[in-house]
């Protein structure tokens, strides 16, 4: 099982989410602040990170860019948050800083504790020495070291966005909904297909020449998302 960094000022939350990663076998250590939490993670790197939006001092936000900027398990390790905000905007604010999932206040443990295990799964199936290295012209992605380059140049991808690269590279020419990718590439079978969006955009900003006019992420109106491979 999985080394877990809980940071959530709210005791009463704090505590469930806790005992319920606990129950389902994860070592856990605590935080009730930001600065604590980045503390501990200098200290002894989590396997995952589930980190509260809204909290006094250094927020949950400010806690993702810096582990995000961070060299090392910082920069790779999956990021949770939680947050109690209900509209849209809000809910993928978490994302658009770097976090690979969210989850709505009020929020099913057992809930959590499934998005955390999809995430876990991931990082694992990840860290095989098996799996082959994926190459579109200047794109190249190792998934052995968890690494993708354009060019000459490392690009810093969150857990999701690199697994959600790695699946359309893998299936180039293919369309898939939105949907399809969240249970194809994360193993969801509920979720709010706006991570999806966020995710296609973010990508977008990093792998393309011109993001607002894709070539190689192209949208599929009416369907979803596809990869095209490069001429060159």
């Amino acid at each position: 099982m999985a080394q877990i960094l809980v940071v959530e000022d709210d005791v009463t939350v704090r505590e469930v989410v806790v005992s319920y990663l606990r129950a389902a076998g994860h070592t856990v250590v605590e935080a009730a602040d930001g600065t604590t939490g980045l503390a501990l993670m200098r200290e002894d790197p989590a396997d995952l990170v589930v980190l509260d939006l809204m909290m006094p001092g250094i927020n949950g936000l400010e806690v993702c860019r810096r582990l995000r900027a961070t060299p090392g398990a910082g920069a790779d390790v999956p990021i949770v948050m939680l947050t109690a905000l209900g509209a849209e905007p809000d809910r993928v604010v978490g994302l658009e800083h770097g976090a690979d999932d969210y989850v709505t206040k009020p929020f099913s443990p057992r809930e959590l504790v499934l998005r955390v295990s999809a995430l876990l799964r991931r990082a694992k199936e990840r860290s095989a020495p098996s799996l082959d290295r994926l190459v579109d012209g200047d794109l190249v992605i190792d998934p052995a070291k968890h690494e993708a380059r354009l060019g000459d140049q490392a690009l810093n991808l969150t857990t999701r966005e690199f697994d959600l690269l790695q699946f359309l590279l893998s299936n180039p020419g293919v369309a898939f909904s939105r949907d399809d990718l969240l249970q194809r590439v994360w193993g969801w079978s509920f979720g709010d297909q706006s991570t999806v969006t966020v995710h296609v955009r973010r990508l977008r900003e990093k792998i393309e020449v011109d993001p607002k006019s894709p070539t190689r992420l192209v949208t599929v109106w009416g369907v979803g998302y596809r990869w095209e491979l490069s001429a060159s």
